[in-house]
């Protein structure tokens, strides 16, 4: 009797552990747009995340529209939205609320000041954001270069955000870009420019970082989280693919140095970004027709589609990650 006992107390010990290892966390981002009249939705969105069983949320950039001016109240309206949410969020920047600042239509900023405002605004703590808030592991102090890349763990699986924005990571072409719709001189275009080049290098030191605590962990599935789309799909100027062409993505030198990571990594890695504003599972590296087998890329909702992905860890399964998009009704 006191065999099968026994027996039947390790049994509910080891179904209680496999059970403690799963657990889902939520996706959205490239909301609200006030053009396309987003705020009457966030409510009901809100409230589904609320409503869910996930254990916190990651939200993957954009807190307006690409052609609203970058005024102070924006940063302000977010906090007050991520603080509607019961369980910790954490918030990664996109380009509408820095990168796309110097458009006229945006108000003429400079971005790199907007960037400078936002990390003092976003950031002044090492928590998440969220009524309940979770400890967060900062690539630098609060306020300065960097506090917006972000890293955690929970239940043996490892978190990186990082601060890649959509319009090509803020990497400037040449003097038509610099210029078109834009109030940007060529000061601040080269000074855009060498933001980047240290920004870029600080996301990969920050990324393979990610990496090496999860391999010291011996953890199953790596999640990283950046907003901008690096280009898998379609190109983000009318007349190059700067996601191939040398010299010309803002995005490469990044991908090229997660897929030397990821071929290192025994276990699953999930790329998640928005920006397309559609949602999207597939693996698009090494290529269409070669597979990097170990890496997913999960493309998030956004505006006017204000819904969110639920993605479920199961270690013991051998993808790690189940993906489930959350469709909200709105009325």
């Amino acid at each position: 009797m006191s065999t099968r006992i026994l027996a039947g107390a390790l049994l509910a010990l080891s179904l209680s552990c496999a059970q403690a290892q799963t657990f889902s966390f939520g996706l959205w981002g490239d909301m609200p747009y006030q053009k396309a009249g987003d705020d009457l939705k966030i409510p009901a969105l809100l409230k589904s995340i609320n409503q869910s069983e996930i254990a916190f949320s990651i939200y993957d950039g954009d807190i307006k529209d690409g052609s609203s001016k970058c005024t102070d109240d924006i940063y302000a309206s977010a906090l007050t939205m991520f603080s509607q949410l019961k369980k910790p969020v954490v918030y990664v920047p996109g380009d509408n609320e820095w990168t796309d600042c110097h458009r006229l239509n945006n108000g003429g900023y400079d971005g790199l000041e907007r960037l400078a405002y936002l990390r003092k605004t976003m950031f002044t703590t090492l928590n998440s954001l969220g009524k309940r808030q979770m400890p967060l592991v900062h690539q630098a102090p609060p306020g300065e270069k960097y506090v917006e890349n972000t890293r955690f763990s929970h239940r043996g699986i490892v978190f990186a955000t990082l601060n890649i924005p959509g319009s090509n990571n803020n990497k400037v072409l040449d003097q038509k870009d610099c210029t078109h719709k834009s109030a940007r001189t060529a000061v601040q275009c080269d000074a855009s420019n060498a933001e980047y080049l240290e920004r870029d290098a600080a996301n990969v030191s920050w990324m393979q970082d990610a990496f090496k605590t999860a391999r010291a962990q011996k953890a199953r599935g790596l999640v990283l989280v950046f907003q901008a789309d690096p280009g898998f799909d379609l190109p983000e100027t009318e007349d190059k693919d700067e996601s191939q062409a040398p010299g010309v993505s803002g995005y490469r030198n990044f991908i090229n140095s997660v897929v030397l990571e990821t071929e290192q990594f025994p276990g699953q890695v999930l790329l998640v970004h928005g920006d397309t504003h559609f949602f999207k599972m597939d693996k698009p590296l090494y290529s269409p027709t070669k597979l990097l087998a170990n890496l997913t890329r999960l493309q998030t909702f956004g505006s006017p589609l204000i819904h969110w992905v639920r993605v479920t860890v199961d270690a013991k399964n051998a993808n790690v990650f189940t993906v489930q998009p959350v469709i909200v009704k709105h009325e």
